[in-house]
């Protein structure tokens, strides 16, 4: 076999890994990779706010809104008025939240993260090279995208 489908097999692998965590993940607590990420900040602190879990996820505050919408629809969050600015509103995690959370299996960008940290120095920076690389290849290095791993719903 050659490097190129060598290569090609190796990112359809990594294509399809996403593809069977997202259902995994769905199936086990109804919840898109994307929404477990938002529940996850949610999770951090008592409230937040939508602005800044998209500072966090790298994505617009209108897409942070789309996905608050579901996830307050489904009983995930709850909006409440910030007490201090009532031109604000703060985003809190329902108990039903809390819930799915502490039975969702682990998302796939942590296990990344800490397979990548126990790597030396030098191969993060070739890793990270490659993937540039890789995502220029494809005429991918300038579309805007966020630090989760999973494509489809931004």
């Amino acid at each position: 076999m050659d490097r190129i489908d060598v290569c090609l097999i190796a990112l359809r692998r990594i294509l399809r890994a996403t593809e069977l965590h997202s259902k995994d993940l769905a199936q086990s607590v109804g919840l898109t990779p994307v929404q477990l990420r938002v529940a996850q900040i949610m999770a951090e602190s008592e409230s937040t706010t939508g602005s800044i879990i998209a500072k966090r996820m790298h994505v617009s505050q209108a897409t942070v809104t789309a996905l608050i919408d579901k996830l307050d629809r489904a009983g995930v969050v709850a909006r409440k008025p910030d007490p201090s600015d009532k031109r604000q509103t703060l985003l809190v995690l329902t108990d039903q939240g809390h819930a799915l959370l502490d039975k969702a299996p682990d998302a796939l960008q942590q296990k990344f993260a800490g397979e990548f940290e126990a790597l030396e120095g030098w191969e993060q920076a070739m890793l990270v090279a490659s993937l540039e690389r890789v995502a220029a290849m494809l005429d991918a290095a300038e579309l805007k995208s966020s630090a989760v791993l999973y494509p489809g719903e931004f």
